[in-house]
């Protein structure tokens, strides 16, 4: 059993090949909102990102989030600015037509969240025009190369730093939540996507070595319990 977490799995999902009727994407991207919260991922956020802007005393300060999804982090870092009175200039990046419609349509609340549909391989942006580049549970549907790619772009338009959070490759999540986790999922893509996931993602090894080949200085990783890395480093922006 233990072999399989050995190495990284590179089977796609059914969400990177399309499988997936558009009731169950909808489906998806509801429950997949349930699921992050369940496990942390705003936890993450608030351990990085906007521990980050605290200690610099930022009192104003501008975000991407690329693979934004709904803009469910986008929400969470605009609610945190707005009870910390700072003023933030926050934009989610989605491949997916029907996701950057979703970041608008559930930030209505929120005139600081734009959305951008582009591919995260070449982000349509200048060097250096965001404080702070983010992404949440994206970069394990690339290979390595691919992974590399992402991260040297993320950096190369943050000016001050990126964080990435994602799965981190084990027995237990992956355990938890062929069992338990799965008691309380109905959509078909959380339920057989969430496994591969987990066997598709990273070490914290694997993935300092990937900050590093991309170029990155200062590259830290840390364990977040039950199933989370948060990758941060720093960056010195472009000229």
């Amino acid at each position: 059993m233990f072999e399989k977490f050995r190495q990284r799995s590179y089977e796609l999902e059914n969400l990177d090949k399309g499988t997936y009727t558009p009731a169950e994407y909808e489906g998806c991207i509801v429950e997949l909102q349930r699921v992050n919260q369940w496990l942390g991922d705003a936890k993450a956020l608030r351990g990085s990102l906007l521990k980050e802007i605290e200690q610099q005393d930022l009192q104003s300060f501008s975000v991407l989030d690329v693979g934004a999804g709904s803009g469910e982090l986008l929400r969470v870092t605009a609610k945190w600015a707005r009870e910390t009175n700072r003023a933030a200039s926050l934009v989610g990046l989605e491949l997916n037509e029907r996701s950057s419609r979703a970041i608008l349509e559930e930030s209505r609340d929120f005139p600081e969240i734009s959305a951008v549909q582009a591919d995260g391989l070449a982000l349509p942006f200048p060097n250096a025009c965001f404080d702070y580049v983010i992404q949440s549970l994206t970069l394990h549907h690339f290979d390595d190369a691919g992974a590399v790619n992402l991260i040297r772009e993320m950096s190369r338009v943050a000016a001050r730093g990126i964080f990435i959070i994602d799965l981190h490759r084990n027995p237990v999540a992956y355990f938890f939540y062929t069992t338990v986790g799965r008691l309380f999922l109905h959509n078909r893509l959380i339920r057989e996507d969430g496994a591969l996931s987990i066997l598709r993602s990273f070490t914290p090894e694997e993935l300092t070595e990937l900050g590093v080949k991309a170029g990155l200085a200062h590259v830290t990783v840390e364990k977040l319990f039950p199933s989370r890395l948060i990758l941060s480093a720093k960056t010195d922006g472009f000229v």
